[in-house]
């Protein structure tokens, strides 16, 4: 089976979400960064290395905390979410961006008002109620 990776940033209430270039079946749509996992590269790989290609920063991968299987082209693929930190908000110093038109920081309960891609609303319930632990925790 097919396995991609979504990183998740959360900033206090707010989560990091991108706008896709104009290209491809989901192009234009909403999304947690992320991407394909290579053959033989780890899932922490994966989304050090889709962090970096789409914004032009490392980052420390934490725990996973959702995942949901989705179909691609009539093939089943994996989809792991995984708790990231970055750097920074990207408010002072602009992420350079290559997949995305713009990126921004909404609150979970704008995500469903917003054109999302398919996948990551699989992903969606899982992240919400991570957070509500989080926050209830916190």
């Amino acid at each position: 089976m097919k396995k991609s990776i979504a990183c998740i940033a959360f900033r206090g209430r707010e989560v990091l979400i991108a706008h896709r270039i104009q290209k491809g079946q989901m192009g234009g749509r909403w999304e947690f960064p992320g991407g394909k996992v290579e053959n033989g590269e780890s899932d922490e790989d994966a989304c050090k290395r889709e962090f970096f290609e789409e914004f032009g920063e490392e980052i420390v991968v934490k725990e996973k905390i959702a995942s949901a299987i989705f179909k691609h082209a009539g093939e089943e693929v994996l989809l792991c979410a995984y708790l990231i930190t970055v750097p920074h908000d990207g408010s002072e110093k602009k992420y350079v961006l290559s997949e995305h038109t713009e990126y921004k920081w909404v609150s979970l309960s704008e995500i469903p008002t917003l054109h999302f891609v398919d996948s990551d609303m699989l992903i969606y319930p899982e992240i919400a109620k991570y957070l509500a632990t989080v926050l209830q925790e916190g």
